[in-house]
């Protein structure tokens, strides 16, 4: 593979799986495991602090998510890849998907979404009523976000809406029901896509304005630390109410300082024009989310 498509040559999926295997696990992005990092921490997040002071996280539901999270970000690149597959093929970075380089077919594409979703189901039903109506909820996103690029310069806006439904669905998981607390962080999960994902779509800039993709990072061009700024600001301040409205207490509160930290350095080092470091930034909010997933457990404990 080539480093334009952030895909390392020989890395485990070229080591381990069987050739008629290893476009699928590109496919669902198996070997970039950040994207499923990013959809799983707000569950965490709002699993731990649903649950009763005294008492790690629930398990189960741990489990449960982790495996949630991996299956529904193959399945919406799946989507977003069958979507895009004629984009795909003309921009460096994704010109090697297994869609965009005829590696598979749309038929073949098609059968693994399936499957993907049949999976994501048998787990979604183990949860509470409620739970399960906001799972189902939230495929509208997942089938309606590869379409943003095409109609709005804020499609990363749209991504955040649906990367971060994990925030409502984990505490619905606990309490079959909603509270301020993970409405709060899920509008601050919302400002942290935006910032991360700007980051990442600073890559693709001159490709998307030749092929007509728009993006949060054309949109701003310049300007876009100042908005990064305020996105940074707003994420800090939003995560911020979420552990008050929980009833959160120093280590929590610690951890948010050092998310708050972090996101200066990638808003002070970060340079917008350099692709590999825009990637780099970009995979380092992981960091972000287990600073602040620590933090509320220790919290809670």
């Amino acid at each position: 593979m080539n480093d334009a498509s952030n895909i390392r040559a020989l890395d485990w999926v070229d080591r381990y799986l069987p050739a008629s295997l290893r476009p699928y696990a590109r496919l669902a992005r198996l070997s970039r495991p950040i994207g499923t990092w990013l959809l799983l921490f707000p569950c965490w997040w709002s699993i731990t602090l649903a649950g009763p002071k005294g008492f790690a996280p629930d398990l189960k539901l741990v489990v449960l998510f982790a495996i949630g999270a991996l299956v529904m970000r193959g399945a919406g690149c799946t989507v977003n890849d069958i979507a895009d597959r004629d984009f795909d093929a003309k921009v460096a970075r994704t010109a090697t998907r297994p869609l965009a380089s005829g590696a598979l077919s749309l038929k073949q594409a098609l059968v693994f979404l399936a499957l993907q979703l049949l999976v994501g189901f048998v787990i979604l039903i183990q949860l509470p009523f409620f739970a399960i109506l906001l799972g189902v909820a939230s495929l509208a996103l997942v089938a309606a976000y590869p379409f943003m690029k095409r109609i709005t310069w804020w499609p990363q806006a749209f991504l955040g809406l649906t990367f971060n439904w994990g925030a409502l669905l984990g505490w619905a998981a606990v309490t079959g029901d909603l509270a301020a607390a993970p409405v709060w962080l899920y509008v601050g999960g919302l400002f942290w896509t935006l910032f991360y994902d700007t980051i990442y779509a600073h890559q693709d800039k001159d490709d998307d304005a030749l092929i007509g993709v728009k993006s949060t990072a054309r949109r701003l061009g310049a300007d876009t630390k100042k908005w990064l700024s305020g996105f940074g600001a707003l994420v800090v301040l939003c995560f911020g109410a979420a552990l008050l409205s929980a009833g959160s207490g120093f280590a929590a509160y610690l951890a948010l300082a050092g998310v708050a930290m972090h996101l200066a350095w990638q808003l002070y080092d970060v340079d917008i024009d350099d692709g590999p470091d825009c990637d780099a930034k970009f995979r380092s909010n992981r960091f972000i989310g287990w600073i602040l997933f620590l933090g509320i457990i220790v919290d809670r404990l």
